[in-house]
């Protein structure tokens, strides 16, 4: 395994490719540690490890999470990369229904140059709008009677010094994420992310090891030997099975037809037409996560307007207790992953053009007439394997709270063995060794798997 790693370094081309993409991450954890001015990132921090259960903390929580830690820290980095993901995943969405977009994205390099560059623009409008809710967010919170932004200097002088500095390092971040896209390796945005989940993953370790204690009988709060081998096992096992449905691919086999020119025959070769199990990828649960966290907060929001003992603040008390953990959340939670799970993958994927495609390029499927016979097939069987992949998502993001309660963990440790921060680094770690592994057996290097085998889909 050494030896693949001192085979990267050897390639001039992949050296330089992975020495701009470390610098370049290393600038994104940079910001992190520049807190904006006037903000007490003492309370700040103190709300995070308090208050993650409520319904404004589960939403900041979320923001933290794709910012790297920034939001907890109060940096210029603290809207994260969300918004350009926001604004990407908003006009991915268009481009299927605005006909203005349809023909740009058919437009080729020109066309799409254009998307991203209204994509640019619309991320700033968002960063904007985000860092006013945020900046109000924040004049709410405060611990022991100090709040995290002082009294004195709360006002439209701040809120628009605030929002510049969250918008100028959303838009600093962005630019990174497309400089490693041009010159380094990998998908920059999705780096950025994921250094910033990784980048916890030693606080996680502390806060286990803190209960950790070598007595055969350990406490109720403490954590024994079992208890932590179990814990490191269950870890790299949640890691396999990621890894095992990620890479999942139902192959449907498919028949070129046979052209004859003159004396020699074209085609007849047999190939697959690969059909990814979790099509979908995170998507399904980060928009379940952002759906459910609204009525906590809402319902948190108005129960203070009530006094207590009334009727309405008995109700509010129980929609927020509901969504914050309780069956009601778990079933809307796992019922909301199925819906968008159905729902992003009939965005992506459209069996009509690919049945048109495949009879256009002389090719079918064995037993399926061409035709709308192959579009109906296509779309059962799309429809069958993200039933699979919607029933993976939903129990790989109900583990953390199953793991939190039975070995009674933090949740913010617990959410390493599932949810969506594990789903986004083994993606992006995947798709970053393929990468790697296409340099270098291009250059007749063996892979990381060595023989020149390649990391691939598996048979579903």
């Amino acid at each position: 395994m050494i030896e693949k790693f001192t085979n990267m370094f050897k390639i001039p081309e992949l050296r330089n490719k992975l020495l701009i993409t470390l610098g370049l991450l290393a600038v994104c954890r940079l910001g992190v540690f520049i807190p904006m001015p006037g903000i007490d990132t003492t309370v700040l921090k103190t709300y995070f490890q308090q208050f993650t259960q409520s319904g404004v903390g589960q939403l900041l929580g979320m923001v933290d999470l794709f910012a790297g830690g920034a939001m907890s820290s109060g940096a210029i980095f603290g809207l994260g990369i969300m918004p350009y993901i926001s604004a990407s995943i908003i006009f991915q969405l268009l481009v299927g229904v605005v006909p203005f977009l349809e023909r740009l994205q058919k437009e080729g390099d020109a066309g799409r140059k254009k998307i991203n560059q209204y994509t640019r623009l619309t991320t700033v409008g968002l960063c904007l709008f985000q860092a006013f809710i945020m900046i109000r967010t924040l004049y709410a919170i405060e611990i022991n009677g100090v709040s995290v932004v002082p009294i004195h200097i709360q006002g439209v002088q701040f809120q628009l010094m605030a929002a510049v500095l969250l918008t100028t390092g959303t838009v600093l971040l962005m630019w990174i994420g497309e400089q490693i896209d041009a010159h380094g390796i990998g998908s920059g945005i999705s780096l950025i992310i994921m250094i910033g989940i990784i980048d916890r993953l030693p606080w996680a370790f502390s806060q286990i090891l803190q209960n950790f204690t070598f007595s055969v009988a350990p406490a109720e709060h403490e954590i024994g030997i079992a208890k932590l081998l179990l814990l490191i096992g269950m870890f790299l096992a949640i890691i396999a099975g990621v890894v095992y449905i990620t890479q999942g691919q139902r192959r449907i086999p498919v028949q070129q037809a046979k052209h004859t020119r003159g004396r020699k025959v074209y085609g007849g070769q047999k190939h697959f037409l690969p059909l990814k199990v979790n099509q979908a990828g995170v998507m399904p649960i980060i928009f379940a996560q952002s759906l459910l966290i609204f009525p906590a907060a809402i319902t948190k929001g108005l129960q203070v307007r009530f006094e207590p003992g009334t009727f309405w603040f008995w109700i509010t008390s129980r929609v927020t207790e509901a969504f914050q953990g309780g069956f009601v959340y778990v079933v809307m939670y796992i019922v909301l992953i199925a819906f968008f799970c159905y729902f992003w993958t009939a965005i992506q994927f459209n069996p009509k053009e690919m049945s048109n495609n495949m009879r256009d390029y002389g090719s079918f499927i064995p037993g399926i007439r061409p035709g709308h016979r192959t579009a109906d097939y296509l779309e059962g069987v799309m429809s069958r394997i993200t039933l699979a992949g919607a029933a993976f998502l939903s129990l790989i993001a109900i583990l953390p709270m199953i793991i939190a309660g039975g070995f009674e963990l933090n949740r913010a440790v617990a959410s390493f063995y599932g949810g969506t921060g594990l789903l986004i680094v083994v993606g992006v770690a995947l798709d970053l060794v393929q990468k790697i592994e296409s340099h270098l057996i291009m250059r007749h290097y063996d892979g990381f798997l060595g023989g020149g085998n390649k990391v691939r889909g598996r048979r579903a």
